[in-house]
């Protein structure tokens, strides 16, 4: 059974009246986490492009990216999407059930938020309003603001591709705790050690560009220091 067919089902269970919200309080296991973690990218996607106020073909192309959406599959993401846009609930309830679904793994809100910067960035362009909507989102998350500002300095552009801030340490970091904190980053972001805490498919695609940003930000900092 597809992923997609698995969404499709979860929201067929929603009894009339029912918000998308009620999927994020019944998704709390494995293997329903993958659903559940595809299911809240695609809805804070879509309150996220209230954010700009518009959706663009570039942002849709990321969910593609990201989930691999088949021709046949297309209606259902549709209707996640729809749903959510169209939900009274606004973005910070949805954040709220979230974090709640996934309390217990607090590096896979990280992977969630790794996803909304990468839609976010798909159309080459920040929005203060979505800063200010990731910003909420994080914090929502528990998400540090060390963290934050690690995953920004790695998806836009204006915020400079600082290779400090990317493996979260400072300048005045001596070497060796510099590459202790890149190893530790690398050892978080294999893909063993990834599935082994059970993270869903697509966020480990979305750990493959961090990996990039995690070597290339060492790489930087070991060359100056050289």
């Amino acid at each position: 059974m597809s992923l997609w067919t698995r969404i499709s089902d979860a929201l067929a269970a929603l009894a009339n009246g029912e918000s998308l919200t009620a999927v994020f309080d019944r998704l709390r296991a494995p293997p329903e986490r993958s659903v559940a973690f595809a299911i809240a990218v695609i809805a804070l996607g879509a309150k996220m492009a209230k954010a700009d106020g518009h959706v663009t073909r570039d942002e849709v192309a990321a969910f593609r990216e990201v989930f691999q959406i088949a021709r046949d599959d297309e209606a259902g993401a549709a209707r996640v999407f729809n749903l959510a846009r169209t939900d009274v609930a606004g973005y910070q309830e949805y954040a709220r059930r979230i974090e709640r679904m996934f309390s217990d793994d607090p590096k896979t809100l990280c992977d969630l938020l790794e996803g909304l910067f990468h839609i976010a960035m798909a159309d080459g362009f920040y929005h203060p309003g979505e800063n200010r909507f990731l910003e909420d989102v994080a914090e929502i998350f528990g998400v540090s603001e060390a963290k934050f500002k690690a995953l920004r300095a790695r998806f836009v552009p204006d915020a400079g591709p600082d290779p400090y801030t990317v493996l979260g340490v400072t300048p005045d970091t001596p070497i060796a705790d510099i590459r202790n904190a890149w190893r530790e980053l690398v050892r978080e972001t294999h893909p063993d050690r990834m599935l082994a805490r059970g993270v869903p498919q697509e966020a480990i695609k979305l750990a493959e560009r961090r990996m990039i940003d995690i070597n290339r930000a060492w790489e930087d900092i070991n060359d100056k220091a050289a």
